[in-house]
């Protein structure tokens, strides 16, 4: 994650330095080589510590990364889009949607777990199946589209992911 900002900023370096160029000036992309040396650098970095790490055994506590997920009302976005679903103006929704995270601030629990009487104060849209909505499973499978966290796509991305890794030349090949 911290290197991340570094690869981005040179993304964005190299797409400002790219912007506008003229068709047959060039001079400019000398500009280019430090922010590209650099990322592939990183990069290569970073992937050799992450194969380590994957090699090596690393054990997921799920547990603590649902408790973690739990944390932050990751799920206020499906919140508002039930009430967006249910014909509430988007505007609305949100309004809704942060007077009930203030309240189970308060009430220092998610929003899964503040009562359907709750819940139902900021909306009367709220029906009883709002609480099945608001759960981590079901936050994670309604984003079922290409790219989305439900199983299905993770599946599908995993099998792309396996297909173009398969088909694709070794790192080592290009290596002196």
């Amino acid at each position: 994650r911290g290197k991340t900002g570094r690869v981005n900023g040179h993304l964005i370096a190299l797409l400002t330095l790219m912007k506008a160029q003229p068709l047959a000036y060039n001079k400019d992309n000398q500009e280019d080589k430090e922010p590209l040396f650099d990322t592939v650098d990183t990069l290569d970095e970073t992937l050799a510590v992450t194969a380590e790490l994957i090699a090596s055994g690393v054990v997921v506590n799920a547990e603590r990364m649902r408790a973690a997920a739990r944390e932050g009302f990751a799920t206020a976005t499906d919140l508002a889009d039930y009430l967006v679903r249910a014909g509430l103006p988007f505007r609305d929704a949100h309004a809704a949607v942060a007077r009930a995270v203030l309240h189970a601030e308060v009430k220092h629990c998610d929003l899964a777990e503040l009562p359907l009487a709750d819940l139902r104060q900021f909306s009367p849209l709220l029906g009883d199946d709002v609480l099945t909505t608001l759960t981590l499973e079901a936050s994670v499978a309604s984003r079922n589209h290409p790219g989305g966290t439900a199983p299905d796509q993770v599946r599908a991305a995993i099998a792309a992911a396996r297909t173009a890794l398969a088909e694709a030349t070794p790192m080592t090949a290009f290596k002196e």
